[in-house]
């Protein structure tokens, strides 16, 4: 989606009429420089123009049915959540959204619920035990999505 650090518009066009919008997560990969979050691209290393922000996610709204945005900055470190952007994407996406990085145990999760306004999802990958991770169990994770309501999703995740 993205060509020499910008949105390019027709390529995201491009997307939405070749898998329709109904089945289009778009994943924003992003990297904080100063107060603000920016997509990066190239393996994590080129940062874009483009900023998370309301209006951003607003606008991309448009064209997909979820998304999908990972903390660079702490992703695969599993040493905690970045708070801040959990808090932001709460209040500031439209749409279902799933947050990935750092997550290291229960207590993240707990977080991502409660800093997301039960809106925002994690998924948590080198922490958790089927992966070989020593800091979150599958079965835990499990058991706090039934209380939340979202065992549909657990299993979904499962298959």
């Amino acid at each position: 989606m993205f060509r020499e650090g910008r949105l390019d518009s027709e390529r995201l066009s491009q997307l939405v009429r070749t898998i329709g919008k109904a089945r289009l997560v778009l994943d924003l990969s992003c990297r904080r420089r100063g107060e603000d979050y920016f997509v990066v691209t190239d393996r994590w290393q080129k940062f874009t123009e483009l900023v998370i922000s309301a209006k951003t996610l607003q606008s991309l709204a448009r064209h997909c049915a979820e998304f999908l945005i990972h903390a660079v900055d702490v992703e695969g470190l599993c040493r905690g959540i970045d708070r801040q952007l959990v808090e932001n994407l709460g209040r500031w996406s439209p749409l279902p959204t799933t947050y990935a990085g750092g997550a290291s145990s229960l207590t993240d999760l707990e977080d991502v619920t409660r800093l997301g306004q039960g809106s925002i999802d994690l998924t948590i990958g080198s922490a958790l035990d089927i992966f070989g991770g020593h800091g979150v169990r599958y079965e835990d994770c499990v058991a706090f999505n039934r209380r939340f309501g979202k065992d549909e999703q657990c299993r979904a995740d499962a298959e």
